[in-house]
C-alpha cells in the first residue's frame, strides 16, 4: 500500500510540475504579446519589420537592420560550427579511444555551463584586439560575434550529433564493413545518412540558441545600427538591441512597446527553429 501511494503521489507531482511549466510558458507568451502587439500597431507591421530607422526622438522604430544582423550572425555561426561539430561528433562516436573520449566528452559538456558573459568578456579582452590588429576595423564586429557564438554553440551540436550517431544500430556499420567498405566509407555512406535527421535537428537547435543569445553578442558585435558591408563591420541584433535599450525605455511607452515587439519577432524565429527540430527528431524516431 505505501509503495502504491508513493507511485500515485509521484505521478501527481510530475503532472503538476509539467502543468506549472506549461502555465509559466503561456504567461510569458501572453505578457510579451500584450505589450509587443502595441508596437506593431503603433508603427505598422510592414514599417516595423522592414524599416531601417530606429529613432527615439522621432518615435520611429524599424527592425529590418536588426533582423538582417541576427540572420547574418546565425548563418555565419552555423556555417562554421556545423562542420566542426559533426566532425567532432564522428570522432567521439566512432574513432576516439575510450580513454580519449572520457577526457574530451566531459570537457565539451563543461563548456555548456560557462555563463555567456564570460564568453563575451573573453571576446572583448582577446578576440576584439586580435581582429583589430590583424584584420582591420575596430574589432567590435560581426566576425567577433560569429566566433564567440560558434564557441558557445559547439557543445550543444556536438552532444546531440554524437547521440544521434550512437543511436544508429551497430549492424548498419557492420553490414557495410562486411560488404567490403572501409571504416570511413561506412561512416560517410551509412552512419551519417542514418543519423541525418538527428544531426539536422541539433543544428537547428543550435541556430535557435544563437539567434536568442544576448549578452555575449552585445559585448562584441559593436551595436551599430547599419547594414554591415563585411564581417569586419559592427552590427546589431534583435537581442543586443533589447539588452542595450531596455534600461532607458519607460514602461508603457512606445519605445518599450517596440522592444517587446522585437521580443515577438525573436519568439517567432525560435518557435520556427524548435518546431523544425521537433519534426526532424520525430522523423529520426
Amino acid at each position: 500500500m505505501p509503495r502504491y501511494l508513493v507511485d500515485k503521489i509521484s505521478r501527481k507531482a510530475v503532472l503538476l510540475c509539467a502543468l506549472a511549466s506549461f502555465f509559466i510558458l503561456v504567461l510569458i507568451v501572453v505578457f510579451i504579446f500584450r505589450d509587443g502587439m502595441a508596437g506593431f500597431i503603433e508603427n505598422g507591421i510592414g514599417a516595423f519589420l522592414f524599416g531601417t530607422d530606429w529613432s527615439l526622438k522621432r518615435g520611429e522604430y524599424g527592425v529590418g537592420v536588426m533582423i538582417l544582423g541576427s540572420i547574418s550572425v546565425t548563418l555565419g555561426t552555423i556555417i562554421i560550427a556545423a562542420p566542426l561539430s559533426i566532425t567532432c561528433a564522428i570522432f567521439l562516436a566512432e574513432i576516439a579511444p575510450p580513454e580519449v573520449r572520457e577526457v574530451v566528452r566531459p570537457a565539451i559538456d563543461l563548456l555548456v555551463g560557462i555563463p555567456s558573459v564570460v564568453y563575451g568578456l573573453m571576446g572583448m579582452v582577446w578576440l576584439v584586439p586580435l581582429i583589430r590588429d590583424h584584420f582591420g576595423g575596430g574589432g567590435y564586429s560581426l566576425l567577433a560575434a560569429i566566433v564567440v557564438l560558434t564557441i558557445m554553440v559547439l557543445p550543444t551540436i556536438i552532444s546531440l550529433s554524437e547521440d544521434s550517431l550512437r543511436s544508429v544500430p551497430r549492424h548498419y556499420k557492420e553490414s557495410a564493413l562486411a560488404l567490403g567498405a572501409t571504416d570511413w566509407q561506412a561512416i560517410w555512406r551509412v552512419l551519417l545518412p542514418a543519423a541525418r535527421p538527428g544531426i539536422v535537428s541539433a543544428i537547428i537547435l543550435g541556430m535557435g540558441r544563437v539567434i536568442g543569445e544576448s549578452m555575449a553578442c552585445y559585448m562584441v558585435i559593436g551595436n551599430a545600427f547599419a547594414f554591415p558591408s563585411s564581417v569586419l563591420d559592427p552590427s546589431r541584433t534583435l537581442t543586443s538591441n533589447i539588452v542595450g535599450q531596455v534600461e532607458e525605455a519607460a514602461y508603457g511607452s512606445s519605445h518599450m512597446h517596440a522592444l517587446f515587439a522585437c521580443g515577438i519577432v525573436l519568439l517567432v524565429f525560435i518557435f520556427i527553429f524548435n518546431s523544425v527540430s521537433f519534426t526532424m527528431g520525430r522523423r529520426e524516431g
